[in-house]
């Protein structure tokens, strides 16, 4: 076994909904603990009250630009870290944070909110409000194997973090039209419809099956896109999908997953 990576979690203004989905790897959690990653930072569950030198930085929520302490928190994250990772709807796209009109009784003046992409540079854009626990986990098994697995590990861990490299070198905004552009007219909608369930201004409803987006009233916050789980469709993933999972099987101790 190579050394272990460093990874931590960079607290933003969010809801804490990113944690929970990482915690809720159960075992899967204490496997990359015990055997791939020391978690060296991470206000809820570790008692280190500076950003420290590591691998992989998980950044959940996006940045309050009126917190002078929050933007050099995470200009310090960006310098510290290897690998930046925007975990989730807020960090990667803003989500509903872009709505924010502050007023609060304790911090009046919070009423501007940006995704981290806005200040610093991101490496790997992980979507969703918030990201499934597998996909969280698989994210931190694969940039493991990214920095310390062979040649072949390597090769599949590009192929898989590739599609959330794209995402996050294509930018902070999403909107409804974007489903339209990229998953719609491409004949990858399945109906799910989890945009219309996660839109927080009920721009999108399902009509016949497919999402019918009002696009008066989008408030282009990338919940939506975020949600979608073929907005980031990717035929690197898909050709190398048996390799993946059981390269992710193997790791988990699971045989392939």
């Amino acid at each position: 076994m190579a050394n272990k990576i460093t990874v931590g979690h960079v607290h933003m203004s969010g809801c804490t909904g990113c944690l929970v989905s990482l915690a809720d790897n159960y075992e899967g959690l204490f496997k990359i603990l015990d055997d791939y990653a020391d978690l060296v930072y991470a206000l809820t569950l570790v008692d280190v009250r500076h950003v420290p030198e590591m691998d992989v930085a998980l950044v959940e929520g996006s940045v309050c630009i009126q917190d002078e302490n929050a933007v050099e928190e995470i200009k310090e994250t960006r310098r510290k870290a290897k690998v930046v990772v925007a975990l989730g709807g807020c960090a990667s796209y803003g989500n509903i944070t872009r709505f924010c009109r502050g007023g609060q009784w304790n911090q009046p003046q919070h009423e501007s909110y940006l995704p981290i992409g806005d200040i610093i540079d991101v490496d790997v854009t992980l979507p969703g409000c918030p990201p499934g626990s597998q996909a969280i986990r698989n994210v931190c098994v694969m940039a493991y194997l990214l920095l310390q697995g062979s040649d072949e590990q390597k090769a599949l861990a590009a192929a898989y973090l590739t599609p959330l490299m794209n995402l996050a070198k294509r930018g902070t905004e999403a909107c409804g039209c974007d489903l339209m552009y990229d998953v719609i007219n491409q004949g990858l909608c399945m109906g799910c419809g989890t945009c219309a369930a996660s839109c927080p201004v009920r721009a999108i409803t399902m009509v016949y099956g497919k999402p019918q987006i009002d696009r008066d009233m989008c408030i282009k916050c990338g919940a939506c896109y975020a949600q979608c789980p073929r907005s980031f469709f990717n035929f690197d993933v898909i050709n190398e999908f048996e390799s993946i999972t059981e390269l992710i099987g193997a790791a988990m101790g699971q045989g392939g997953e």
